[in-house]
């Protein structure tokens, strides 16, 4: 049985509109007469979003009881028994409940995709095992659900989803995002101006090596020379310079571009 393809709706933070734009997405797969459902979508509270579900097949959540409280997850058996051409799966770093079949929502889709069925699902970068840390020095937030980075490297379509941080905040402002009693507090903390900037960027870069990435794999002729990046390091005698050459050639390596280290000599 042939592996079903992961498309991943990726932003640098909540709110930039991740799930609006796969639930849309979805519409357009269903008028041009996909079969799709919708497994499973987290309830943020966000009318525009919410909306967008009507008029999509939907299929129940798994209850799991937790000290005596209802949760809910995907239910891997009944969309596998459904076997739909596509299913709708949001918030792919999830950690399921105790009592649940998988520890991750992850692992759940890795279950669906063996079976043969597409997934449609959303991410936020500081959820790649591979940025956390430097996202958390960044934000100050430490961020424990994770997903393995093969998962996003050979997914096989990542749909970035961006907005400037300027508006995203605005739409903070206006209650689209959070509950206006959690605006005051996350803009205080997370959303900054100078984060979201920064967070941006490494949003930006990681799909950039992932467009990279699928390009090599489709195509071992592949040498990104239309989009060829050139470094230029500056060295001295300093100890920090094996460290800012190595980190040079990782980029060099993900973009397939030309490094070129510098070195001044001076009369001392």
């Amino acid at each position: 049985m042939q592996e079903g393809k992961l498309r991943i709706y990726f932003g640098y933070v909540a709110g930039v509109g991740k799930t609006y734009a796969m639930l849309a997405a979805a519409h357009e797969e269903k008028h041009n007469g996909v079969d799709l459902v919708v497994g499973y979508v987290e309830p943020h509270n966000r009318p525009d979003t919410t909306a967008l579900i009507t008029g999509l097949e939907q299929l129940s959540p798994k209850e799991i009881t937790y000290r005596d409280r209802p949760f809910y997850e995907v239910d891997v058996d009944q969309v596998i028994k459904r076997n739909p051409q596509v299913v709708i799966i949001d918030e792919l770093a999830h950690s399921n409940i105790i009592g649940s079949r998988n520890h991750k929502r992850f692992q759940d889709v890795e279950e669906i995709l063996r079976a043969g069925i597409d997934v449609y699902t959303t991410l936020n970068v500081q959820h790649i095992e591979s940025a956390f840390e430097q996202i958390e020095a960044i934000t100050g937030v430490r961020v424990n659900e994770r997903i393995p980075d093969y998962l996003f490297d050979n997914a096989s379509q990542i749909e970035l989803i961006d907005i400037d941080p300027a508006e995203l905040i605005e739409r903070l402002h206006k209650g689209k995002i959070y509950h206006q009693s959690q605006v005051q507090h996350s803009l205080d903390h997370f959303f900054t101006l100078k984060k979201l900037r920064a967070l941006r960027e490494i949003a930006l870069r990681k799909t950039a090596d992932q467009v990279n990435h699928a390009a090599l794999k489709n195509d071992s002729n592949y040498d990104g020379a239309s989009a060829k990046e050139h470094i230029l390091v500056c060295v001295s005698a300093s100890l920090t310079t094996p460290g800012v050459i190595r980190s040079a050639a990782k980029l060099v390596m993900a973009f397939k571009g030309d490094f070129t280290a510098l070195h001044v000599v001076t009369e001392r």
